[in-house]
């Protein structure tokens, strides 16, 4: 008896792309859809991938290893002051690298003497301590920082924030600071872990007390600690402040906001991701539709493999292999333009460019899927054609 020929794997692609040569008009608007709901998929995942890296670059970059110690409220709602020596105690725990402190004054700041006392312009006045911008680990945008030496006169550091509310550009200005003029001396950058810090004027340590009527009394205390003791030290912090009534001291870590934003980066990523699967399911349904078009254009190029010796298996396999090619040409495609879409919206955000592996091997299986899905009714159909009847309707 005799046996079809086997086809090859090098066969299969070619008569399986041979409907694709020959409609590239065809082949290029039925794999636009795939590609459309491909895209969107990759877009989606990389802008999500890449939000969340770049939060995790800030986090890398400050430290979780900072935490803040605040007055607390008393036993019967009475204010609470912290000592005086509470940033040295806060120093002398085992584990601590710096220390900083502010402590709130209740004088206001405005560009000159002549603007109402009232329009604060939210900004607030606070005595700093000398390794307060290391502790933050800040940095000047320009000018310098407090020390021992100029923190004993009229100057003055402003957050970034505070500088632009101000109008102040340069150090060397003078703005008012309670009834006298202080010198700015420095502008710091932004402080992402203390926006209390960016809204504020900062002002000497010795300078506060000597003319801005400071009592010495920190309104908050900042440490940074080994990242193997910060559990340890947060529960030292408050005993050490104030040993009798160590409820009266709150400790809070700031980076915490920023490691919850990053654990919830991609909140609405499976919404997104649904609807870049409606259109790649649109996407197979055009390719499915293009598939029975096919068929029945080519009725007598199937009569005429059937007559010469095809299978219906050879048949099935040809036009399955033809929508599979048709879907993958689509989700390369999608695939591309998912990229380039995550490449501009990282470049114009400043954050770095990250499209994961799984989100581009999920993505292209997903279009192998859909054309093996989407080419088997009319692969079947082709291959019930008779070859007689399929020859008879040319």
């Amino acid at each position: 008896m005799l046996s079809p020929a086997s086809l090859g794997p090098r066969e299969v692609l070619h008569v399986g792309s041979a409907g694709l040569r020959a409609r590239p008009v065809r082949v290029v608007l039925s794999a636009l859809g795939i590609a459309i709901g491909i895209a969107t998929m990759i877009a989606v995942v990389g802008i999500s991938a890449s939000s969340k890296a770049q939060l995790l670059q800030k986090l890398d970059a400050l430290g979780t290893n900072m935490l803040v110690a605040t007055p607390g409220q008393g036993m019967f709602g009475e204010e609470v002051k912290l000592p005086k020596e509470a940033p040295g105690m806060v120093g002398r725990i085992d584990g601590v690298r710096q220390v900083g402190a502010t402590g709130d004054l209740e004088v206001s700041v405005r560009r000159s003497e002549k603007i109402p006392v009232e329009e604060t312009g939210g900004i607030t006045v606070k005595a700093a301590g000398v390794g307060l911008l290391g502790t933050l680990r800040g940095a000047m945008a320009s000018g310098t920082w407090l020390n021992d030496a100029n923190g004993r006169y009229p100057s003055v550091v402003l957050g970034h924030v505070a500088a632009e509310r101000l109008g102040i550009s340069r150090p060397g200005q003078q703005v008012a600071v309670g009834g006298r003029y202080f010198t700015v001396v420095g502008i710091l950058r932004p402080l992402p872990l203390a926006p209390e810090i960016e809204r504020a004027a900062l002002v000497g340590w010795t300078a506060a007390g000597e003319l801005l009527g400071f009592d010495g009394h920190p309104t908050a205390i900042y440490e940074r600690s080994t990242d193997a003791s910060v559990h340890r030290v947060r529960d030292l912090v408050p005993h050490s402040v104030d040993p009798q009534n160590p409820r009266n001291v709150q400790v809070s870590d700031p980076s915490s906001a920023l490691q919850a934003k990053a654990a919830t980066e991609g909140t609405f990523t499976g919404l997104l991701l649904g609807l870049g699967g409606v259109a790649l399911l649109v996407g197979g349904v055009g390719v499915a539709n293009t598939m029975i078009i096919s068929v029945l254009e080519r009725r007598h190029e199937i009569g005429l493999r059937r007559s010469m010796g095809a299978t219906r298996g050879q048949i099935r396999l040809q036009f399955v292999t033809e929508s599979l090619l048709l879907s993958g040409l689509g989700g390369i495609a999608g695939i591309a333009l998912g990229a380039a879409a995550t490449y501009a919206f990282a470049a114009a955000g400043g954050m770095p460019w990250v499209v994961p592996l799984w989100a581009v091997a999920g993505g292209f299986g997903a279009t192998l899927a859909i054309g093996t899905v989407a080419g088997l009714y009319p692969a079947v159909r082709a291959a019930r054609l008779s070859p007689t009847l399929a020859l008879q309707a040319v």
